[in-house]
C-alpha cells in the first residue's frame, strides 16, 4: 500500500480530521477504569488483576511503536491506519469472546495485546506525516491529532458507562459492550484511512519553511544521543505520574471521599473520568501550541514543575475539599495531555523531521514503562493498604508522594537536554521534485 500523495490543491486542514478520527477511536484506552468496578465484580478479580488489560495495552502500544516506527515511515500512514484499524477492533472482539465465555486470559490477550499493537501504530501513524503538513506550527499540528488521543475517553465513558446500564454489569452485558465497541471503531477509523494524504513536497503551503530544514538526524543515530535518553526520562515521569491516577480514577475518587458527607457516586465518578479527558484532551492542543510560543523546554519545565505542586496539594488537602481534588487533577491531566502533544515538536527541535515518526516510535517505550509503573504503583500500594485495614484517602497518600519524587526527576532531565552535537547529523534528504508548484493553503 503505497502512501497516497495529496493532489494539486489538497487542502491541509483535511489531514488533522482524518488523524482525529483514529486517535479519537484508540483513546479509548483512557476510559478503561469504567470497565473496572464492573469486570472484578463479574470474573471476581482484585484491581491489581483488572488493570492488567490496560497496563499490557500500553505496553505493546510502546513496543509496536518502536519496531513499527521505521514501517509506518516507510509505508505511509494509510497503511499504518489500516493495521491500527484491524488490531484495536479485532481486539475488542477478542475481549467480547473472553467476557461471554467468562476466560480473562481473552480480554487480557485481545485488549492487551492485540488491542495494544493497534494504539501502538495508531498513535504514532500520523504524527510525521502532520509535522510535514504544517512544519510552520509542529507543536499546533501534533497537538490537534493527539487531542483525539487525551479526548477518546470524553466519548467512550459515558458511552460505555450507557451500555453496561443497559446491557448489564455481567459478563454477558461486558461483552456485549465489548463487541459494540469493535464494530462501531472500525466504522469511525475507516474515514481516516480513506482521508489521509502525504504532502507533495517539503513546503506544502507557499511561504512555509521546508519540512527539512535545519539539522537531520536518523532514528539510528537518534537513540544513541543522551538527548533522546533525557526527553525518554522527561516522557516516562511524566506519564508515571498521570496515568496512574487516570488509570484509577473512578475509584479514586470515589475512595476519597466515602467517608464524607458527600460521597461521590458511579456516575459522579464515571462524569469525573470524562472531565479528566476534557482536561487531557485541551491540555494536547492549548499547551502544545503554547509550546510553539514559548520553547519546548520551557513548557516541560510547567509539566513537570507545577504538576508537583498539584499533587503535593492533592496529598495534604485533597480528600477536605472536592473542588480542590477536581481542579487540581484537572490540571495535572492538562499536563500529562500536553506532554504527550509536545514530544514530537520537542523531538523535531533536536532530530529534525527526517526519521521523526520512528524517532517517536522508539521513544515511546517510555511509555510502555510508565503504563506498567503507575497503575502498578497506584494499585499495589492501594491494595496493600486497604488489607491493611485503611481506608479512603490514606489509600493513596504514600502514591501521591511518589509521583512528585517522580515529576523531580523528569524536571532534572529536561534541565539536561542540549542541542544535539553534530557529528550526530546527516545531510538532509534532497527536496523531492514536485509534480506542479506548491499551492497556496485553502481552508
Amino acid at each position: 500500500m503505497s502512501p497516497p500523495v495529496a493532489p494539486t490543491g489538497w487542502s491541509r486542514w483535511l489531514v488533522p480530521p482524518a488523524a482525529l478520527s483514529v486517535h479519537l477511536s484508540i483513546g479509548q484506552a483512557y476510559a478503561w477504569s469504567v470497565f473496572k468496578p464492573p469486570l472484578e465484580s463479574a470474573l471476581g478479580l482484585s484491581g491489581t488483576q483488572s488493570a492488567l488489560p490496560f497496563q499490557l495495552a500500553i505496553v505493546m502500544l510502546g513496543l509496536s511503536a518502536a519496531f513499527g516506527g521505521t514501517l509506518v515511515e516507510r509505508n505511509g500512514p494509510r497503511w499504518a491506519m489500516t493495521v491500527s484499524l484491524v488490531c484495536f477492533s479485532s481486539g475488542f472482539l477478542i475481549s467480547a469472546l473472553g467476557a461471554a465465555t467468562e476466560q480473562y486470559w481473552l480480554i487480557v490477550l485481545g485488549y492487551g495485546f492485540v488491542g495494544g499493537v493497534g494504539l501502538g501504530i495508531g498513535y504514532i501513524s500520523p504524527v510525521s506525516t502532520l509535522i510535514k503538513w504544517f512544519p510552520d506550527r509542529p507543536g499546533m499540528a501534533t497537538g490537534i491529532a493527539i487531542m483525539g488521543f487525551g479526548g477518546g475517553a470524553l466519548i467512550a465513558s459515558p458511552w460505555s458507562t450507557q451500555m453496561l446500564e443497559s446491557f448489564g454489569a455481567d459478563s454477558s452485558g461486558i461483552a456485549l459492550a465489548f463487541l459494540v465497541h469493535g464494530l462501531a471503531y472500525a466504522a469511525f477509523m475507516s474515514l481516516g484511512v480513506f482521508l489521509i494524504r502525504v504532502p507533495r513536497g517539503e513546503r506544502p503551503v507557499a511561504g512555509a519553511p521546508s519540512a527539512l530544514a535545519g539539522p537531520q538526524v536518523s532514528a539510528r543515530a537518534a537513540v544513541r544521543t543522551p538527548q533522546f535518553w533525557c526527553l525518554w526520562v522527561v516522557l516516562c515521569m511524566n506519564v508515571t505520574a498521570g496515568i496512574g491516577i487516570l488509570e484509577k480514577a473512578a475509584p479514586m475518587i470515589t475512595d476519597f471521599f466515602a467517608d464524607t458527607a458527600t460521597p461521590v457516586s458511579a456516575s459522579a465518578a464515571a462524569g469525573f473520568v470524562a472531565l479528566l479527558s476534557a482536561a487531557n484532551m485541551a491540555g494536547r492542543i492549548g499547551w502544545s501550541s503554547t509550546s510553539d510560543l514559548i520553547g519546548r523546554k520551557n513548557i516541560y519545565r510547567v509539566y513537570l514543575g507545577f504538576g508537583a505542586v498539584m499533587y503535593a496539594l492533592i496529598a495534604l488537602f485533597g480528600d477536605a475539599s472536592k473542588p480542590l481534588f477536581v481542579l487540581c487533577a484537572l490540571v495535572i491531566l492538562s499536563f500529562y495531555g500536553g506532554g504527550f502533544a509536545t514530544i514530537p515538536a520537542y523531538l523535531k527541535d533536536l532530530f529534525g523531521a527526517y526519521q521523526v515518526g520512528a524517532i517517536h516510535g522508539r521513544l515511546l517505550t517510555a511509555w510502555s514503562t510508565a503504563g506498567v509503573l503507575g497503575p502498578l504503583i497506584v494499585n499495589w500500594i492501594a491494595d496493600r493498604q486497604e488489607a491493611a485495614g485503611r481506608h479512603g484517602a490514606s489509600l493513596y497518600g504514600l502514591s501521591l508522594l511518589i509521583m512528585i519524587g517522580l515529576l523531580v526527576v523528569g524536571f532534572v532531565a529536561n534541565e539536561l537536554v542540549r542541542p544535539v552535537d553534530p557529528r550526530h547529523h546527516v545531510p538532509a534528504p534532497r527536496e523531492a521534485a514536485d509534480v506542479e508548484r506548491p499551492q497556496p493553503e485553502s481552508a
